[in-house]
C-alpha cells in the first residue's frame, strides 16, 4: 500500500533497483502518481526523476522533456526541499534534455538552441562551469554538420567541471568525432583507456565497443574487433535505451562476413522495431538492419525468411522496401528540421558501405539463423591464383574436366559444376553438337560421371551412405555403356564409401588427398553402422575387385581399364587396411596386431609400386603419406615427418603443388604430436594457404584451423590460439549437423583459453552462444553439462549472480537423470548457493545449502562445501554487522564439521588449508562484531594452520598475518607488536619471492608506524 510517503519512498528504492525496461518504466509512472497524493516536494521531485530515468534508459527519451519542466516548476518553487543528491540532478539533467530534444525531429532547431541558453543561464547563475553547456552545441553541431570543427575545439579546450559527462562518455564524444574526420587510427589511439576498461561507467566501455567495431575493422585490427562485438553486444541485447548500438553490431555482421549472425541480432531484437520514444537512436537502428538486410538482397537472397517488426512474415525484399521507406522519412525530417543534409548524408554514406573483409572474421559464436547462408559465405573466398578457363565448346570444357580430374586439379569441381548446369538444360544435344563428340563418349557415360561427382559432393558433406549410393548406382551407368573398367572403379570406392565417417582420423590432416576423396576411398575418416560400431572391411569384395581388375588388366586385345581405375582399386584397399590398422593400433611402444600390419604393408606396397611403374605421382605420395599417418600414430615421427617432406618434394617437383596442403596438414600434425609446437605452426599456417590459394574445398580447414590453434596455445601465443580456434568452430558450423558436435566441443576450448586470458565476458558469450542452440548442435550430454558449468562460472565472475544461479540450477536439473559422477550434484549445489546468496535470493540461497550438505553425506566434495559455508559466513557480517555473527559462527562451525567427517572417512590432502580458511573467515567475522581479543586468537590458528601447507601455502599465510596485523595494530592499540609481526612476514615473504605480498605487509608497517 503506497498510503504514506515512507512507503512511497520504499517503493522508489525498490524501483531503483530493478533493471531498465518497461516493466520499471510502468512502475516509475504509477510511483509519480502516488507521490503526487502527498504535498512533498522531495517526495514528488524524486517520483519525477525516478521516472525520467527510466525513460532515458528504455528508449523514451522524447518523453523527458515534459518530466523535467514539472521537476523545474518545483524546483523554482521550493528548492530548499530538493536534497543535495537531487539538486545535484536537476542541473545534470539539463544535458538529458538537450540529448532528447536534439533527437527529436519534430522539435524545432530554435527550440533546441532556446534550451541550450536556458542551461547556460542556469549553470552560470548557480555558480557552474559552462564545459557541459559547450558539450551540447558541440553535439548539435555535429548533428546538423554545421561549424563542427569550431564546436569540437570550444568544448574540448574547455576544463572539465562536477556536471561534465564522465571521463569515459567524453573519450567516446571525442573518438567519434574524429571517426567523422575519418582518422581511425587516432579515434581507436583516443579511445584506448575505454576500451580497454580503465575508464568505465553505467554505459562504458559497452557503447563504445559498438561504435569501434567498424574503425577496427578498417584498420585490420581484427582480434580486437571479434572482442568488442561479443563483449559489447552481450550488454546491448535486447535493451530499448541501446538500439543505436544494436544496429551497429547488425551492421559490423554485415560488414565482416557474419551475415547469418546479423540475423541471428536482429531475431533477438525483433521488438525494438517498436521502440520509437528515441528517433534519433531508432533511425540508427534501421540504417544498420538496412546494410545486412541490403547486402543480403544483392548477393541474391531476396526470398529468404528474415525476421522484422511483429506482426508478420518478412522476407529479406520485404523487409528492406519497409526499412527504406520508414528511415528515408525519417532522416528526410530530419535535415528538414535541421536545414541542412547532414542526417541524410551520414545515412547514405552508411549504406554504400560494403564488406570489409575477403573472408568471413571469424567470431567463434555459433549462428543459427539462416544455415543456408552459413553454410556458404556471402562473401565467398577467393584463390589467389589464376583459375583454370572455362572452355566455350561442351566437349573442349568435358575434355579439360577430365584431364583436370585425372591430375587431381581443385578447378575441376568448378568444370563439372557447370558441365552438369549446362548437360541438364541442353541435354543429349550439348554431347552430339560438341566439337569432338567421339572423344567425349555417349551421353550414358556424362550421365555416370556426373553421378560420380554427386557422390563426391555428398562425400564431401560427411553423408556417407548416399555418397556409397551414387557411387553404385555410377557403376550401373557405367556399366551400361560397356565402361567395365570405370565401373568397377566405381563399385570399389563404393565398398570404402560406407567406412568413413567415426575413423579415428576423421577431421584431422590426415584426411587423404582430395582427389582420393573423389574416389571413393574417403577421408581419412573410418566408419561405423547406425550404432556407433565401426564396420568391419568386407574384405572378401575389396579381394573380387582386385582380381576383376588383374583380369580387365589383362583382356586380349589391350586393358579394358585405364591406369587410373587399376591404381583407384589398389588405392581403397590400401585405404581399407589403414582404416583397419588404425583401429586396431595400440598405445606405443607397443607392437600392432600382426594381421592388419601386414595386411596394411602388404596393399600399401603394391599401391605403391603401382603407382610408380605407372608414373602416377599423386597416386604414389598418397600411399607415402598412408604409411607417414601409421608411423606417426605409432610413435615414429621422425620417420613419418621425413616421408611427408618427400611427398611435398615430389609434388612440387611433378608440378603438382595443390596436392601438397594435406602432406603438409598431416607433417604438421606429427611435429605438433612430437612437442615441436613452433614448427608445427609453421607447417600448418603453409597447408591452410596453400590450400586457400588453390580453392581446395574439400580440405579439413577446421581440423587444421583446430591443431593450430592447440599449438599456438601450447606456445604462449594467446591471440593466435583464439583466432585459431574462432576460425575453426565457424568452419565445423559450415559442415551443418555433422560438424556441430565438433563445433561446440571447440567452442569449450576457446571459452577455456578466453577465461585464462583474463577475458571472462568474452568467453561467457562463446559459452552462451554453444548453449543458445542445443537441439540443433546435438552434443553429448556432458559436453553441454561442461558448458553449462563453465558459463554459470563464467557469469560469477563477470558478477552477474542472478543469471549464474540460473545457469547453476539448470545444470542440477540436468545432473538429476545421472548415474554417475554423482559428486557433481554436491559441487553444483554448493556454488548455485552462493551465487543466490550473492544475487540476494537468500530463501533459495539457504535451500542450496540444506541440499549441498545433504549430498555431502553421500557424495563428498569437500572443498566446495567449506568454501560455500566460508562466503555464506562472511556475506551474512557484511550485510548485518554484528547482528549477523551468530548465523555466521554456525556456518563457520558446518564448515569444520564438513572437514572432521570428511577425514574421519578418508584423510583430506587439504584439510590444512580447509581448516586455516575457517579460522580466517572467523576472524574476520569477530572484527566486525568488536570482538577483537577472539578475533586475533582465530587469525593466529589461521596463521600456525597454513605452516602445513608448506610453500603453496605462503600466500594465504600472508594474507592472514595482514590481518591478525590490522586487528593488533588498529583495533586493539598495540602497533608495536603488529610491526613486530609484520617485519617477521616481510622477511619472510620475500625468502618465497612473494614481492607484492611483501609490498603490501611492507605498506601497512609504515602506516602503523605513522
Amino acid at each position: 500500500m503506497l498510503d504514506t510517503i515512507d512507503a512511497v519512498m520504499a517503493a522508489l528504492r525498490d524501483n531503483d533497483a530493478r533493471p531498465y525496461g518497461r516493466p520499471r518504466t510502468v512502475t516509475a509512472e504509477e510511483l509519480v502518481d502516488a507521490a503526487d497524493r502527498f504535498d512533498d516536494t522531495g517526495l514528488r521531485a524524486m517520483a519525477l526523476l525516478e521516472l525520467m530515468e527510466a525513460y532515458e534508459y528504455d528508449g523514451e527519451r522524447s518523453k523527458a522533456p515534459v518530466v523535467f519542466a514539472r521537476v523545474l516548476k518545483l524546483w523554482d518553487a521550493d528548492r530548499a526541499s530538493f536534497g543535495e543528491w537531487a539538486t545535484q540532478q536537476v542541473f545534470w539533467r539539463f544535458k538529458w534534455v538537450a540529448t532528447s530534444l536534439l533527437g527529436t525531429p519534430d522539435v524545432p532547431l530554435a527550440s533546441v538552441r532556446r534550451w541550450h541558453g536556458e542551461m547556460r543561464d542556469r549553470y552560470r547563475a548557480a555558480g557552474h562551469g559552462l564545459q557541459p553547456y559547450y558539450a551540447q552545441r558541440f553535439h548539435l553541431a555535429a548533428h546538423i554538420g554545421e561549424d563542427v570543427q569550431d564546436a569540437y575545439e570550444l568544448w574540448a579546450a574547455r576544463p572539465r567541471t562536477e556536471l561534465s559527462d564522465c571521463h569515459a562518455c567524453e573519450v567516446r564524444a571525442a573518438a567519434s568525432h574524429l571517426v567523422r574526420q575519418g582518422d581511425d587510427a587516432a579515434a581507436l589511439d583516443a579511445w584506448r583507456p575505454v576500451l580497454s576498461g580503465e575508464s568505465t561507467c553505467a554505459e562504458e566501455p559497452h557503447v563504445s565497443h559498438a561504435q569501434a567495431l567498424l574503425p577496427l575493422l578498417r584498420q585490420g585490427r581484427l582480434d580486437e574487433a571479434r572482442s568488442s562485438h561479443l563483449v559489447g553486444y552481450r550488454f546491448a541485447r535486447g535493451k530499448s535505451g541501446l538500439v543505436r548500438s544494436v544496429g551497429q553490431h547488425i551492421e559490423f555482421c554485415a560488414l565482416s562476413g557474419n551475415e547469418p549472425r546479423g540475423l541471428e541480432i536482429l531475431a533477438e531484437n525483433r521488438d525494438l522495431f517498436g521502440v520509437t520514444g528515441d528517433p534519433s537512436g531508432r533511425l540508427d537502428f534501421l540504417t544498420g538492419v538496412e546494410v545486412l538486410i541490403a547486402g543480403l538482397a544483392r548477393a541474391g537472397h531476396g526470398e529468404l525468411t528474415v525476421s522484422g517488426p511483429p506482426g508478420r512474415t518478412w522476407t529479406v525484399d520485404t523487409l528492406l522496401a519497409h526499412l527504406r521507406t520508414e528511415a528515408d522519412a525519417l532522416a528526410a525530417r530530419f535535415d528538414a528540421r535541421n536545414g541542412t543534409a547532414a542526417v541524410g548524408s551520414r545515412r547514405r554514406d552508411r549504406l554504400a558501405r560494403r564488406p570489409l573483409l575477403a573472408e568471413p572474421l571469424a567470431l567463434g559464436v555459433r549462428a543459427s539463423a539462416a544455415p543456408e547462408l552459413a553454410a556458404v559465405p556471402v562473401v565467398p573466398a577467393v584463390p589467389v591464383r589464376e583459375v583454370e578457363p572455362e572452355p566455350e565448346d561442351f566437349g573442349a570444357l568435358v575434355l579439360r574436366a577430365r584431364e583436370l580430374q585425372l591430375l587431381g586439379h581443385p578447378d575441376a569441381d568448378r568444370l563439372w559444376r557447370r558441365i552438369g548446369e549446362r548437360f541438364t538444360a541442353g541435354g543429349e544435344a550439348e554431347v552430339t553438337g560438341a566439337a569432338d563428340p567421339d572423344r567425349v563418349g555417349t551421353a550414358g557415360q556424362l550421365r555416370a560421371e556426373l553421378a560420380e561427382r554427386r557422390a563426391h559432393a555428398a562425400l564431401d558433406r560427411e553423408d556417407w551412405e548416399e555418397g556409397a549410393a551414387e557411387l553404385r548406382g555410377a557403376g550401373d551407368l557405367f556399366e551400361r555403356e560397356g565402361l567395365a573398367g570405370r565401373a568397377l572403379a566405381a563399385r570399389t570406392r563404393a565398398l570404402v564409401a560406407v567406412l568413413v565417417g567415426n575413423d579415428p582420423g576423421d577431421g584431422d590432416a590426415s584426411d587423404e588427398d582430395k582427389d582420393e576423396d573423389e574416389d571413393g576411398d574417403g577421408s581419412g575418416s573410418g566408419g561405423s553402422d547406425a550404432a556407433g560400431t565401426a564396420r568391419a572391411v568386407d574384405w572378401a569384395a575389396l579381394d573380387a575387385a582386385l582380381a576383376l581388375a588383374d583380369e580387365l588388366a589383362a583382356a586380349p586385345g589391350g586393358p579394358a581399364l585405364a591406369d587410373d581405375d587399376y591404381l583407384v582399386v589398389l588405392q581403397c584397399r590400401a585405404y581399407a587396411a589403414h582404416h583397419e590398422l588404425v583401429l586396431a593400433l595400440p598405445e606405443p611402444p607397443e607392437e600392432p596386431p600382426a594381421e592388419q600390419a601386414g595386411r596394411f604393408a602388404r596393399t600399401v606396397t603394391a599401391y605403391r609400386e603401382a603407382a610408380a611403374a605407372r608414373g602416377s605421382v599423386r597416386r604414389l605420395t598418397v600411399a607415402r603419406q598412408y604409411a607417414a599417418d601409421v608411423a606417426a600414430r605409432q610413435g615414429r615421427i621422425t620417420e613419418a615427418a621425413e616421408e611427408l617432406r618427400t611427398v611435398i618434394a615430389e609434388l612440387e617437383q611433378a608440378g603438382q603443388p595443390w596436392h601438397t596442403p594435406r602432406a603438409y596438414g598431416l607433417l604438421g600434425q606429427a611435429l605438433l604430436q612430437n612437442g615441436e609446437q613452433a614448427e608445427a605452426v609453421e607447417v600448418l599456417h603453409r597447408a591452410l594457404a596453400a590450400a586457400a590459394r588453390w580453392a581446395d574445398e574439400s580440405y579439413p580447414f577446421a581440423a587444421t584451423y583446430l591443431m593450430a590453434g592447440h599449438a599456438s596455445a601450447h606456445l604462449g601465443d594467446t591471440g593466435a590460439a583464439i583466432r585459431a580456434l574462432s576460425e575453426a568452430a565457424g568452419r565445423f558450423d559450415r559442415k551443418g549437423p555433422a560438424g556441430a558436435g565438433d563445433a561446440a566441443r571447440t567452442r569449450l576450448q576457446l571459452a577455456d583459453l578466453l577465461s585464462t586470458a583474463d577475458r571472462p565476458a568474452d568467453a561467457v558469450a562463446v559459452l552462451e552462444s554453444v548453449l543458445a542452440d542445443a537441439a540443433a548442435a546435438g552434443p553429448e550430454d556432458r559436453l553441454f553439462a561442461q558448458a553449462r558449468l563453465d558459463l554459470a562460472r563464467g557469469l560469477f565472475t563477470l558478477d552477474e549472480y542472478r543469471d549464474s544461479a540460473e545457469e547453476y540450477l539448470r545444470l542440477a536439473t540436468a545432473l538429476e537423470g545421472w548415474t554417475e559422477d554423482l559428486h557433481l550434484r554436491t559441487m553444483v549445489a554448493a556454488e548455485a548457493a552462493v551465487a543466490l546468496a550473492l544475487a540476494d535470493r537468500w530463501e533459495a540461497a539457504h535451500a542450496a545449502r540444506s541440499r549441498a550438505l545433504a549430498a555431502q553425506e553421500q557424495w563428498p566434495q569437500t572443498g566446495p562445501v567449506s568454501a560455500m559455508l566460508r562466503q555464506f559466513a562472511r556475506l551474512v557480517v557484511q550485510q548485518e554487522g554484528p547482528d549477523g555473527l551468530e548465523q555466521a559462527l554456525a556456518r563457520l562451525a558446518e564448515a569444520d564439521a564438513v572437514r572432521e567427517r570428511a577425514e574421519r572417512a578418508e584423510p583430506e590432502a587439504d584439510a590444512w588449508y580447509l581448516r586455516a580458511s575457517v579460522h580466517y573467515e572467523r576472524a574476520r567475522a569477530y572484527a566486525v562484531a568488536d570482538r577483537y581479543e577472539e578475533a586475533l586468537t582465530e587469525a593466529d590458528l589461521a596463521i600456525t594452520a597454513y605452516e602445513a601447507g608448506g610453500e603453496r601455502a605462503e600466500t594465504p599465510r600472508a594474507e592472514a598475518v595482514r590481518l591478525a596485523a590490522l586487528i593488533e595494530g588498529t583495533d586493539l592499540g598495540r602497533p608495536a607488536a603488529a610491526r613486530q609481526r609484520l617485519s617477521a612476514a616481510v622477511e619472510r615473504c620475500r625468502k618465497y619471492g612473494l614481492e607484492e605480498a611483501a609490498e603490501i605487509l611492507s605498506d601497512l608497517r609504515e602506516r602503523l608506524a605513522d
